[in-house]
């Protein structure tokens, strides 16, 4: 399966994960977890990125991040490989810490970044390793919420905004924000073509920007797409597990609207996508 196109350009907001090599832990204890966070504000300050939210798990970790240069990749390869020498060097260990490429999903940031801000900090609640968001040390919501000491490369003013001018008063309703969302349905069921959160013209735009680029060598042939079919087109022509298949494949339909169509919960389509994968 070809690999998700990476589209980099100034005031990009991503949604990205990184994971531990073999599904490893990247952190053995706090003072690895300073370390990291440590590396993260330089490479906050060097490559001039804004970093709205963060969560550091036990074998990889979240960041809510917009890139004012267009810079992600850049910034990613320092972030990673510097942890990796340091992490490495203290433990005495050799060769990767991280499992292959870091994974950056596009946000649209008025209708998404609220959101993702308040999924990246549930993280440990819905691992169970924490009972709620402020009794996990290694995230960005004690800062947001007012209740701890925000780390130097996180930016808090924007999320806070959208709850009121006051800060006291959006920091309240912040945290009332985020009680609120340990039940809501998982945001992945709105991602399109395996990398945008955001609506069918955002989309759109950035595909765009894709195809204009001046070096296509790095845009995989199998995504050089034109406007994807009716989902109708694709009932017709294949059985109706094909159909689901051949329209995701597009980059143009989530998950959910495809389920829609067919009448399947998201689940239901995740299972057939992800058998499909399989037999790749």
């Amino acid at each position: 399966m070809a690999r998700p196109i990476r589209i980099e350009f100034p005031g990009a907001l991503y949604h990205v994960t990184s994971r531990g090599d073999r599904q490893e832990d990247i952190y053995e204890d706090d003072e690895d977890r300073q370390c990291f966070l440590k590396v993260l504000g330089d490479v906050c300050e060097q490559y001039n990125w804004i970093l709205h939210a963060y969560c550091l798990m036990n074998n990889h970790y979240h960041l809510l991040v917009e890139t004012s240069d267009g810079n992600l990749s850049k910034g990613m390869r320092q972030l990673n490989g510097v942890y990796t020498q340091r992490y490495n060097r203290r433990h005495e260990k050799y060769g990767h810490v991280f499992q292959g490429r870091f994974k950056g999903i596009h946000i649209e940031k008025e209708s998404y970044l609220l959101e993702l801000s308040r999924y990246i900090v549930l993280n440990p609640v819905r691992a169970r390793i924490a009972r709620a968001a402020k009794d996990w040390p290694w995230s960005s919501y004690r800062a947001t919420a007012g209740v701890g000491n925000a780390a130097s490369c996180l930016t808090i003013d924007w999320i806070l905004s959208q709850f009121s001018k006051r800060r006291t008063v959006a920091q309240k309703r912040y945290r009332a924000f985020v009680a609120e969302g340990k039940n809501q349905p998982s945001l992945w069921e709105e991602l399109k073509g395996q990398v945008f959160l955001g609506s069918d013209r955002f989309v759109e735009r950035l595909q765009k920007l894709s195809q204009e680029s001046d070096d296509l060598s790095e845009i995989p042939r199998a995504q050089r797409r034109k406007q994807a079919k009716p989902l109708e087109h694709y009932d017709k022509r294949y059985s109706r597990d094909e159909a689901i298949v051949a329209s995701y494949r597009t980059g143009h339909y989530s998950m959910k609207q495809i389920g829609d169509y067919f009448g399947l919960h998201y689940s239901r389509v995740s299972r057939i996508i992800g058998k499909a994968k399989g037999k790749t």
